[in-house]
């Protein structure tokens, strides 16, 4: 008997049929006698229309409210899930959150987990139950229900298997496991039998969908090992583990483009120390997090001056705005430019640390497709390039050809 933790995404519960699907499965797991644990996503688009209607009411929404509106999507389709499952005959109960025992920090849309106290979890799996748990969302020790950030059943799964010491964790969802690009933009991209940790967080970090970010940041710290499949068929999936000696034999795993970026453009901003830690601990304190930074000083006539350009989130960028506004009298900069046309380019592989040359082979494939870097940024296992977005396919299927094939 083993004690397994299985994540089902947006699209494996999408529909009643699909969750009729999963239902089937774990009854599966459940029937030889396992112990499952099952965390699940709100039903795909559910999210994407309760933070609509929340737009409709004000641009802006309190995000305190913004998380007791979205808490609710997940919440039906624990419901839901354990509904089909008693339909099969198999014993189930639907838990939320906070009765899981997932406790979080207040920083509400984007809360940390700070603890989990799973005590009921494991009761009801004694008494021969499976557990259905809302992914994605906590709550403080003052009682406040919070959310952890788009992709956070990921993490929920993660910390929930660390936390009951569960002998496999599985993350399902509508692709067979981690590719070397996104199939439906590189067809010629190919499943991956095992990655890394590290390049699991930085192609997760650097807008592969695959994964929460955060969620592999958790399972490298516990040594979490978890298995990444698809929940429409049975074909083995990936699985992410702690890196081996085999995988620095290939200097690129994977090419990831996020398209979910903006970048803004302080101008003119007076050439001083402490300018640019105003500016970042301004937006840290807002919940803003920053990636690339790039800063240009300028010495013409007068005072020097300096251009400051960040990146982030694109839903970031109207609280980032208003942030900048609040520190436009302070700073004495001259404008400030937003673009969300942009999209990050990378590359990914822990063979990179002792291959040479991979930089300046990115760069030449992106000049022959006419491709200008906006801005670069390299850590000892990636490269991203900020670029267009109208070239941003034509740019991965490009370096995929040349690194992967």
């Amino acid at each position: 008997m083993a004690l397994i933790v299985q994540k089902y995404g947006g699209t494996s519960v999408g529909n009643p049929d699909r969750i009729k699907n999963v239902a089937a499965r774990v009854a599966k797991y459940h029937a030889q006698g396992d112990q499952v644990v099952v965390v699940v996503s709100a039903m795909s688009g559910v999210t994407d229309s309760l933070i609509k209607l929340a737009k409709e009411i004000m641009p802006l929404p309190a995000e305190r409210e913004m998380d007791m509106l979205l808490a609710t999507g997940e919440q039906t389709t624990i419901a839901l899930t354990a509904m089909a499952l008693h339909s099969l005959g198999v014993n189930a109960v639907s838990l939320t959150g906070a009765q899981a025992g997932i406790v979080t920090d207040g920083v509400h849309t984007k809360a940390k987990i700070s603890n989990i106290t799973p005590q009921k979890v494991h009761q009801h799996l004694d008494a021969g139950n499976v557990v259905i748990v809302a992914g994605f969302q906590g709550q403080t020790i003052e009682g406040q229900i919070t959310t952890l950030g788009r992709g956070g059943s990921d993490l929920s799964a993660i910390a929930l298997a660390a936390a009951l010491k569960a002998d496999l964790c599985q993350i399902y969802t509508d692709v067979d496991g981690v590719y070397t690009a996104d199939p439906r933009i590189v067809p010629a991209a190919r499943k991956l039998q095992e990655v890394s940790y590290d390049e699991m967080l930085e192609l997760a970090s650097l807008g592969a969908k695959v994964m929460q970010s955060r969620s592999v940041e958790f399972a490298k710290k516990f040594k979490v090992v978890f298995e990444v499949r698809s929940s429409l068929n049975d074909n083995p999936g990936t699985i992410v583990k702690e890196e081996t000696n085999s995988m620095e034999g290939v200097v690129v795993r994977g090419v990831s483009l996020d398209k979910n970026q903006a970048k803004v453009t302080l101008v003119g901003i007076p050439d001083k120390p402490g300018m640019a830690a105003r500016v970042f601990k301004a937006l840290g304190d807002a919940a803003v997090n920053v990636d690339m930074i790039v800063q240009n000083v300028s010495h013409g006539t007068g005072t020097p001056a300096t251009d400051l350009s960040f990146t982030m989130d694109k839903p970031d960028l109207l609280k980032a705005k208003k942030v900048i506004d609040g520190l436009k009298a302070e700073l004495a900069f001259r404008e400030v430019i937003a673009n969300e046309a942009i999209g990050k380019l990378s590359i990914v592989g822990v063979g990179m640390r002792s291959h040479t040359g991979v930089a300046g082979k990115m760069f030449d494939v992106l000049a022959k497709e006419g491709v200008n870097i906006d801005m670069i940024s390299t850590s000892e296992i990636k490269i991203s390039v900020v670029i267009d977005l109208t070239k941003g396919e034509q740019a991965m299927r490009a370096v995929h050809a040349a690194f992967i094939g």
